[in-house]
């Protein structure tokens, strides 16, 4: 792999000036909610909602020294998180997850013996589904996503080619390779059936650059995303014209542990231009469509005020700096955003400090638009 997109810690630089953090709406803005039950140090680092009543988060947890670090689940009723039975499985991490209804959940994992588990929600809890590969050494599962088709889609490799595997829960098959050697992909999203995009990172020969492609029964490669280092952890697509890609640029040189930078890029159709994100140190971890499908929320971690969680909100043509609420958790790091399908709300995750070490909790916000 040739970057990477997490949680980090590292060294204060001295402030640098950028323009002024916008505060949530009081009767409107992000709130806190509790996710109970997860064994420190945890995090959650995927969200997907079916509706205002159903939800899933995944992640890990147990991650003290000498513990056996175990996988996290999390599920929402409309009125609490509660965390889901998995003794059944021996998974050390959920790392995303994807459904649309409690008859098309998915998720994926890190692996355990031979190759990557995929996870179907069978209503009370997770349970491994086959597909090809299953059990093979050199397949990895790293995203998943559903259409509203029910379809499923989850890159990953196989072979050692970036691919796609695709399927409805009973027949599966993997496409064509990408056509781009030493990609990552961190990210599948679908923007409609048929209409499949991807995000990672490619190497470049001294450091790596960010990655877009788009899957509609051929891959269509973007130009690389210029940058030291750089890696798309997120993407949302309007439209073959409107994409934006967003990560973090871990650059060369300066201290060890020094964090990254935030990046965002918008593509309009014949190239790239990268957007000053409000900030200077941290990172940009997810972002999420509104119900007409515009890109409208980004979360993110800024290293130089940690107090509370970081977002980029969409206003208008402009992305403006909003900030979480304060006092709920010492130095929240979210890891993913996603919309709430039937309202205006948004659900954000991630832990509770920016390093998973205890006494790191599972984290969790909502934005009830």
């Amino acid at each position: 792999m040739a970057g990477t997109i997490g949680a980090v810690s590292g060294v204060a630089l001295g402030p640098k000036p950028s323009r002024a953090d916008v505060p949530a709406p009081s009767r409107q803005g992000w709130q806190a909610v509790p996710a109970p039950g997860s064994t420190p140090a945890a995090q959650l680092r995927s969200i997907a909602a079916a509706g205002p009543r159903l939800a899933w988060a995944v992640g890990e947890e147990s991650l003290a020294p000498q513990s056996q670090q175990r996988a996290l689940a999390m599920l929402w009723n409309g009125s609490v998180w509660t965390k889901t039975d998995l003794s059944h499985l021996g998974h050390t991490r959920l790392s995303d997850v994807a459904g649309v209804c409690s008859a098309a959940a998915w998720s994926v994992g890190q692996p355990v013996g031979s190759g990557s588990p995929l996870l179907r929600w069978d209503g009370t809890t997770w349970r491994e589904a086959d597909f090809p590969g299953r059990g093979e050494p050199d397949v990895r599962l790293n995203s998943v996503a559903v259409g509203p088709d029910r379809q499923v889609w989850i890159c990953g490799s196989r072979g050692g080619a970036a691919r796609l595997l695709h399927g409805n829960g009973r027949r599966w098959r993997w496409v064509d390779p990408l056509p781009v050697a030493s990609v990552y992909l961190y990210r599948v999203v679908v923007r409609s059936p048929g209409e499949v995009w991807v995000s990672g990172d490619q190497s470049n020969g001294g450091g790596w650059s960010g990655l877009v492609a788009r899957w509609d029964g051929k891959w269509t490669v973007l130009p690389p995303i210029a940058g030291l280092r750089l890696g798309i952890a997120d993407l949302h697509s309007a439209g073959p014209d409107d994409v934006w890609a967003v990560g973090t640029e871990a650059g060369a040189g300066g201290p060890v542990g020094r964090p990254g930078n935030p990046a965002l890029s918008h593509w309009d159709g014949t190239a790239w231009t990268r957007l000053e994100p409000g900030f200077t140190l941290g990172s940009l971890t997810a972002i999420a469509g509104d119900a007409r499908g515009r890109a409208a929320w980004i979360s993110g971690w800024n290293f130089q005020d940690q107090s509370r969680s970081t977002y980029l909100r969409r206003d208008g043509e402009t992305w403006t700096v909003v900030r979480g609420p304060a006092g709920t958790a010492p130095a929240p790091y979210l890891n993913d955003v996603t919309s709430v399908p039937g309202t205006t709300g948004f659900w954000s995750v991630g832990m509770t400090r920016p390093a998973p070490y205890p006494p790191t909790e599972a984290y969790a916000e909502h934005l009830q638009a």
